[in-house]
């Protein structure tokens, strides 16, 4: 299961850095919008991760129930496992807000009813909440598919996906100020 969870992953971070890059471009006004092939990926990303979270979700779970058999938790020296899980569940929420925000379209061009502050911090949110996740996965993600030098290869993993989120970060920022202007 855990393999299977790395390898979903995987197919999530290579949809995620086309869609981020993609709605970047679209975002910035930089290409129109409206793409098919965009809005069917993102929505296979979208079922991905659910799928994703129920896999996390059930090995929190058997977690708990090793915890609960063993009477210890190690709370503090796994703090690294619950970031992960409180990152994953933190990217669910915003997900869920970065769904509800850009459902709707105006022809070719997203315009939104409302992009306010609250909708540009929900959205940076989960920029970093995806950066957060990422870079305390990604060394379990290599190791599961055999990476002996995971350091370099995870390095340059983190080094891509920082650079697409930093990205769509400031996409999102200058949609926010395009759509206050105009």
């Amino acid at each position: 299961m855990r393999r299977a969870n790395a390898f979903i992953s995987m197919l999530i971070m290579a949809l995620f850095l086309f869609h981020g890059i993609m709605g970047g471009f679209q975002l910035a006004g930089v290409i129109p919008g409206g793409s098919g092939l965009m809005k069917v990926m993102a929505w296979i990303m979208t079922v991905l991760i659910a799928v994703h979270g129920i896999i996390g979700i059930k090995l929190t779970a058997d977690t708990f129930r090793t915890i609960k058999k063993s009477g210890a938790g190690y709370y503090k020296e796994n703090r690294l496992f619950w970031l992960r899980r409180a990152s994953g569940f933190a990217i669910m929420v915003f997900i869920l807000f970065h769904i509800l925000i850009f459902l709707g379209k105006n022809g070719d061009a997203y315009r939104l009813s409302l992009f306010a502050v609250p909708q540009l911090i929900s959205q940076i949110l989960l920029v970093i909440s995806v950066a957060l996740h990422v870079i305390t996965n990604v060394r379990p993600m290599l190791l599961s598919f055999g990476t002996k030098s995971w350091k370099d290869l995870g390095l340059d993993l983190c080094m891509i996906l920082a650079g697409a989120m930093l990205f769509t970060g400031v996409c999102f920022i200058v949609y926010y100020i395009r759509w206050k202007v105009f």
